[in-house]
């Protein structure tokens, strides 16, 4: 545990370093975020944030590779330098995209040849580890590991929306399954227990906790696609790895580890981003609109417009993200019953955070009965500034309406 940790802190450091760095290389090249009609930020903002958040994940797999602990997942195979290239691909890609503004389809070839590269190192969904199932042809193989990969790309591309969001639930998301990860391969094998996904998970967790301090709000700089598109093959790297490499059924009864959790977790870890990409396509197809035609309709812009601050609706979905990755890690833990006492009572807290705009609006309006005040909910205005719940009109009232909330995407 203390080489991953060490691993960890190295990347957080490494990112932590760079990334003023790229803020000044952002604004000098104009990889400037303007202020648009349907962003939540107030200023013009620099981005190639996910260059910082690279060097970060590079120099943790170097050094990782001079480990002695280590030298047998360098030894097997290429696969960490396979997803290193991936990542060095779309980092170059979502850098090019930030400064030149790439059209849809070019981004979509470039992570496909990403995920190629990645795919072609070692890095390739061979089993799934339900019931045994093999993936026979090298090409369904091939195929079905360049779709997760870019899926995963553009799932946390699409939920890129507020000021820490993504960097923190790939954060949150990753701790828990590196969680995993490290307990399954102690138990696998005692006597070697380095594995290839702990170390990748590790140093990711580490860069995305290295970038957060410059990227909460109010951010003084964006990853960019350049991160977005780095988290997500990364994530996707690690649970391809962890379905090919680890197999449940040889971990001692002293842990019993569901079948089902090398597959079900990592659905966890980007659920969210998974949801509101699914949700994302879904309302634009129906309206005859390309998949990619950015919107306001995104998970962050629905807490907004609910009554949370920008910070509250970063913490929500931080919450969900926390209770599904790490709800799901308890299965591998706790005995079936009490993780579901805890996962429920987890449930409970998040709901109430979710929902506690409406809340408040009820406890407001009791308040007003009883003829006592209360401090008004706030919305944005159009200008991006917050106004009071007594100053916004009926949404049904003619020529009003909710503004909505504007989004980095």
């Amino acid at each position: 545990m203390k080489v991953y940790l060490t691993l960890l802190v190295i990347a957080a450091l490494v990112t932590y370093a760079a990334t003023p760095a790229m803020r000044h290389l952002a604004i000098k090249v104009g990889a400037v975020t303007a202020v648009r009609s349907r962003d939540v930020h107030r200023k013009p903002t620099a981005r190639l944030g996910g260059i910082a958040i690279f060097l970060g994940l590079a120099a943790g797999v170097s050094i990782a590779a001079n480990i002695p602990f280590l030298a047998p997942v360098f030894e097997a195979s290429g696969s960490a330098w396979g997803v290193i290239a991936g990542a060095a691909m779309v980092c170059a890609l979502g850098m090019a995209d930030d400064i030149w503004d790439l059209d849809w389809m070019a981004k979509l070839a470039g992570q496909i040849l990403a995920a190629l590269v990645m795919a072609w190192s070692g890095v390739q969904l061979v089993t799934v580890p339900i019931a045994g199932l093999t993936i026979g042809s090298s090409y369904l193989s091939l195929a079905a590991t360049v779709i997760v990969v870019v899926v995963a790309m553009n799932a946390v591309n699409f939920v890129d929306g507020l000021d820490g969001l993504a960097a923190g639930l790939i954060a949150i998301g990753g701790a828990a399954f590196f969680t995993y990860t490290y307990v399954l391969a102690r138990e696998a094998s005692p006597g070697d227990y380095s594995s290839l996904a702990s170390l990748i998970l590790a140093v990711l967790v580490g860069a995305c906790l290295g970038f957060l301090p410059h990227n909460l709000h109010p951010a003084r700089i964006f990853m960019g696609d350049s991160g977005s598109m780095v988290l997500g093959l990364t994530i996707a790297g690690a649970s391809i790895i962890v379905t090919g490499q680890i197999d449940p059924s040889a971990v001692s009864q002293r842990v019993s580890v569901p079948a089902f959790i090398p597959i079900v977790l990592p659905l966890m870890v980007v659920a969210i981003p998974l949801l509101d990409m699914t949700l994302a396509v879904i309302r634009r197809t129906l309206k005859g609109q390309s998949p990619f035609m950015p919107d306001a309709h995104h998970l962050h812009h629905v807490l907004l417009r609910a009554g949370h601050s920008h910070r509250w609706a970063v913490s929500v979905l931080y919450l969900w993200t926390g209770l599904l990755s790490f709800g799901t890690v308890s299965l591998v833990f706790l005995p079936l019953e009490v993780s579901l006492v805890l996962v429920g009572g987890g449930l409970i807290i998040v709901l109430f955070f979710t929902f506690s705009p409406a809340w408040r609006r009820r406890f407001t309006g009791y308040y007003r009965a009883a003829g006592r005040s209360a401090k008004p909910l706030q919305r944005l205005t159009p200008e991006g500034h917050a106004r009071d719940e007594d100053d916004v009109l009926p949404a049904s009232a003619p020529g009003t309406g909710h503004p909505a909330p504007r989004s980095t995407e």
